[in-house]
C-alpha cells in the first residue's frame, strides 16, 4: 500500500531491501499522525528521533494541524528543500507540501553512518556521494553552516583551521568554561581567528552563541564581532538572528527604571555622602535633564531650587556643539574667541538590513545614528570641555625637551585634566632664572622630538619599533600619553604615523594587513622583493633555504607546493615584522593614547582622525596667514599695507623667510594645531626697527617703516637670524 507514495520514476529502481526501509520510514511519519498532542514523544520526520535538544538539533517544532513533528535544524539543513513561505506560514516559513516532498525525497537515500534510509543532508564536495541525517552528521563530526547555502560538509571534507606554526606546548584553558585543552584545531576544538591565544570547546561555542544571538556573539578576548562570527559560521557553529537570552528576560531592566540618585560634581559638599538625598533641602539630588543618568546636589551646584535646569559635563560639551554656531571660514580654524563647528549629518544607513527581530532593529539604528560625520577641531574642542580651570606650572629645558617633559608628566601632582602652563628654565643655571613659555611652542618642540625619536622607525610614515631600553623605561605609553595630551591642549598634529598603525590603533592588529613599505629594515625588505619575484617554484624554494634561519625564527616557515604560495609567506612576514614583533610597545603605546579619552575619540570618529594623525597638515600661504592673525590695536594702514605684501612676497619665494618662519616666529609653532589658537594670534602695529614675536600670547608686532624695502629687510632678518638662534641651542639634543 505505501510503495505508490513513493512516486518511483521509471528511471530509479529501488531495491528490496531499500524498499523495506522506505516503508518503514514512512510508517515510523504515519505514526507520528496518529497520535498527535504530545509532542515529547513524537518523533521528527527527518531524522526519527524524538529528542528535544535544542542546543544540539535545533527547536522541535510539532504542528497538530497536518500531523507533523522536525527538528529545526534537520529541516534547515536538508539539501532539497528552501524556504519559499513567509516566516509565519508553514514551519519557519517552509511551506508543509515542500516538507512533505522533501521526506519522500529522503526515504529513498540511505545514511552513510546509521544505514537506515531517510538522509535528507548531503555533502557538498563535488563527487561526494554521502547522505546522513543530522544527528549522524553530528555523531561523526560532520560540520553544518548555517549561512549562506546552508552547506554541509562529511569529515572527510570539512573545512578546518590552518595555524602557521603551534608554539603552544602546554594546555590552555578553554576561555569560555576555563577546562584546560590541547591547543590544537580540531572538530571539537576552534581557535579564535582574531586573537591567537584564545581556544575553546565546540560545544561551549555554541551555547554561548545561542544565547548571546548574532548582536552579541562575539570573541571573549576582543571584543571582535565580524571576523569571529565569520570564521565560528565557517565551522559550523549556528548563531540566530535573536536578541541575547538575557534581553529576553522578564524585568530583566528592571533597574533603568529607577531614578539616578548620586550627586556626581568633582567636590561633593555633602558631608553625609554623594548618595545622600534629601527632598525640598539643599541637598536634593537633581537629574540632569539631558541623560537622567548624573545627578548634583543642589548646593554643589549652586542650585537655588529643583526647577532649575542643570546639564552634567559630557551633556553641556554635546550641547554646546550642537547649537547655532556659525561655521568656520575655510581656513580659519577654532579658538577661544570664535568657535567653528561643523554641522553633524547623520549618515545615512544602508536600506538593506538583514532580517532581524523588532528589539535588535531598534538597537543597530541607534548604532547607526550615533555616528556622526564630525570635524577633528570639534571632536577635540570637546575633549577639552574635561580640562580644569586648575593650572600646573611645567618647568621645561628646551635644550633637553624630551626628559624635562618625562619628568613633568611622570610627576606625582600632574594632572593631565589641569590646565598647563609652562616655564622654561636654563640648565645648570645657579640662579634658578625662569621665564614664561608658550605652551604651544612646547607641545610643537615635543611632537618634533618624538616623530625623530628611536621609538618609531621609517620616513615619512612611521611604525612603531621594537627598542628594548624604552620598553623597560616605559617610554612607549609615555609617548602615547604625552601624543593625547598635546591633542587635547591645543598642540600640533603629528602626522607622522603610517596608514598601518593607525588600522591597528583603530581596527586592531589582527584586522590590519601590512604593505612592504612598512618595512623599514632593508635586509627584510630585500627577502621580501625577491620573493615576491620569484617566477618559479624552484626559485621560490632556493629563496627560503636561503632565509631558513630567518623564517624558522620568526615562525613563517611553510610548506611551498604551488608558485602562488609565495603571497601567504610575504603576508606572514609582513605580519610578523610590523605586527606582531612589535606587539607589547604597541599595547603600552595605546594605553597611553587612552589618556582623556583620546584613543576611545579617535576609533569613534576614524576618518577624522587620519586626516592630522596620518597626513601632515597642509601647507601656509599668504592668504591663510592674513585670516589667521587679527588686529587687536589701532592699525597703521600704511604697515598693514606693507603686511599684505609681505606676505605675498614670502608666498612667491621673494623672501629669505617662509609662511611657517613667520608662523614660529609669533606662536611657536610651524602649523596651525587641529584645536586651534588659543588665544588667537594678532597683530600689533608699533613704532619699532624690527618685529616682536611674542610666543605666550600669540602677538606678533611689525615695525612702522617708511618704505616697504625696509619693512621687508627688517622682517627677514629679525626672523631668520632669532629661529637660527634657537635651533642651534636646541639641535644639539633634539637630534640625538
Amino acid at each position: 500500500v505505501l510503495i505508490p507514495a513513493l512516486q518511483i520514476s521509471d528511471s530509479e529502481s529501488v531495491g528490496l531491501e531499500d524498499g523495506i526501509e522506505q516503508s518503514a520510514y514512512l510508517t515510523e511519519s504515519k505514526m507520528n499522525e496518529s497520535k498527535p498532542g504530545d509532542s515529547q514523544n513524537l518523533a521528527c520526520v527527518f531524522c526519527r528521533k524524538n529528542d528535544d535538544c535544542p542546543n544540539k538539533y535545533g527547536e522541535k517544532k510539532t504542528k497538530e494541524k497536518w500531523n507533523l513533528t522536525v527538528h529545526y535544524y534537520c529541516l534547515l539543513m536538508s539539501s532539497g528543500i528552501w524556504q519559499r513561505g513567509k516566516e509565519e506560514e508553514g514551519v519557519y516559513g517552509f511551506l508543509i507540501e515542500d516538507i512533505r516532498k522533501e521526506v519522500n525525497r529522503a526515504s529513498k537515500l540511505k545514511c552513510c553512518v546509521c544505514k537506515k534510509n531517510g538522509a535528507s543532508i548531503g555533502c557538498v564536495a563535488p563527487r561526494c556521494k554521502r547522505s546522513y541525517h543530522f544527528p549522524c552528521g553530528l555523531q561523526r563530526e560532520c560540520i553544518f553552516q548555517f549561512t549562506g547555502n546552508f552547506a554541509s560538509f562529511c569529515w572527510d571534507h570539512r573545512p578546518v583551521q590552518i595555524i602557521t606554526s603551534n608554539n603552544y606546548r602546554e594546555s590552555l584553558p578553554c576561555t569560555i568554561c576555563l577546562e584546560f585543552i590541547e591547543p590544537i584545531p580540531s572538530y571539537n576544538v576552534l581557535r579564535s581567528p582574531c586573537c591567537k591565544n584564545a581556544w575553546f570547546h565546540r560545544d561551549c561555542l555554541q551555547v554561548q552563541a545561542i544565547n548571546a544571538g548574532v548582536f552579541f556573539f562575539r570573541c571573549t578576548i576582543c571584543n571582535n564581532s565580524d571576523i569571529f562570527q565569520k570564521e565560528m559560521l565557517r565551522m559550523g557553529i549556528h548563531i540566530p538572528e535573536k536578541d541575547a537570552s538575557w534581553e529576553l528576560e522578564e524585568n530583566a531592566y528592571q533597574e533603568l527604571l529607577q531614578h539616578y540618585e548620586r550627586c556626581d560634581v568633582r567636590r561633593c559638599r555633602c558631608k553625609e555622602g554623594r548618595d545622600y538625598n534629601a527632598p525640598d533641602s539643599k541637598w536634593e539630588i537633581k537629574r540632569c535633564q539631558c541623560c537622567g543618568s548624573s545627578g548634583t546636589h543642589l548646593a554643589c551646584s549652586s542650585l537655588r531650587s529643583c526647577e532649575q535646569n542643570w546639564e552634567c559635563l559630557e551633556c553641556r560639551g554635546i550641547i554646546y556643539n550642537s547649537g547655532e554656531f556659525q561655521k568656520a571660514k575655510k581656513h580659519v580654524l577654532p579658538n577661544s574667541n570664535n568657535v567653528g563647528i561643523t554641522d553633524c549629518l547623520l549618515e545615512e544607513s544602508s536600506p538593506k538590513l538583514p532580517r532581524q527581530s523588532p528589539g535588535s532593529q531598534s538597537k543597530d539604528l541607534l548604532r547607526q545614528g550615533s555616528k556622526f560625520r564630525r570635524n577633528v577641531s570639534t571632536l577635540l574642542i570637546e575633549l577639552g570641555f574635561q580640562i580644569k580651570k586648575k593650572t600646573k606650572r611645567l618647568y621645561i629645558n628646551k635644550a633637553n625637551i624630551w626628559n624635562s617633559a618625562l619628568d613633568a608628566f611622570r610627576n606625582r601632582n600632574f594632572n593631565p585634566s589641569y590646565a598647563i602652563e609652562v616655564a622654561y628654565v636654563i640648565e645648570n643655571d645657579n640662579f634658578g632664572s625662569e621665564h614664561p613659555g608658550s605652551k604651544q611652542e612646547f607641545l610643537s618642540l615635543l611632537m618634533q622630538h618624538l616623530e625623530n625619536s628611536s621609538l618609531f622607525e621609517g620616513s615619512l610614515s612611521k611604525n612603531l619599533s621594537l627598542n628594548s631600553q624604552a620598553l623597560k623605561e616605559n617610554l612607549y605609553y609615555e609617548a602615547g600619553k604625552m601624543l593625547a595630551i598635546s591633542l587635547v591642549h591645543g598642540g600640533p598634529s603629528p602626522g607622522f604615523f603610517s596608514k598601518t598603525l593607525f588600522n591597528c590603533l583603530v581596527y586592531g592588529p589582527e584586522n590590519t594587513q601590512p604593505i612592504l613599505d612598512d618595512v623599514s629594515d632593508f635586509d627584510v625588505a630585500q627577502i621580501i622583493i625577491r620573493l615576491n619575484t620569484a617566477t618559479t617554484v624552484a626559485d621560490l624554494k632556493s629563496i627560503i633555504n636561503e632565509c631558513y634561519n630567518y623564517l624558522e625564527l620568526i615562525g613563517c616557515l611553510r610548506l611551498i607546493t604551488t608558485l602562488s604560495d609565495k603571497y601567504m609567506l610575504v603576508k606572514d612576514i609582513l605580519g610578523y615584522h610590523v605586527i606582531q614583533r612589535v606587539h607589547t610597545p604597541f599595547e603600552s603605546f595605546k594605553q597611553g593614547l587612552k589618556t582623556l579619552g583620546v584613543l576611545e575619540k579617535i576609533q569613534a570618529y576614524p576618518e577624522a582622525f587620519c586626516s592630522i594623525l596620518c597626513h601632515k597638515p597642509e601647507s601656509l600661504s599668504a592668504k591663510i596667514l592674513s585670516e589667521l592673525f587679527t588686529v587687536h590695536t589701532l592699525p597703521d594702514v600704511k604697515a598693514l599695507g606693507f603686511w599684505n605684501s609681505y606676505l605675498q612676497a614670502v608666498e612667491d619665494g621673494k623672501s629669505t623667510t617662509t609662511m611657517e618662519d613667520i608662523l614660529i616666529f609669533a606662536t611657536g609653532c610651524s602649523s596651525i594645531p587641529p584645536a586651534g589658537f588659543k588665544p588667537t594670534p594678532s597683530i600689533e602695529c608699533l613704532h619699532v626697527d624690527f618685529p616682536v614675536g611674542n610666543k605666550c600670547n600669540n602677538c606678533l608686532a611689525i615695525p612702522i617703516t617708511n618704505t616697504y624695502k625696509e619693512f621687508q629687510e627688517n622682517m627677514d632678518f629679525t626672523i631668520r637670524n632669532t629661529l637660527r638662534l634657537e635651533k642651534e641651542e636646541s639641535s644639539h639634543y633634539i637630534g640625538h
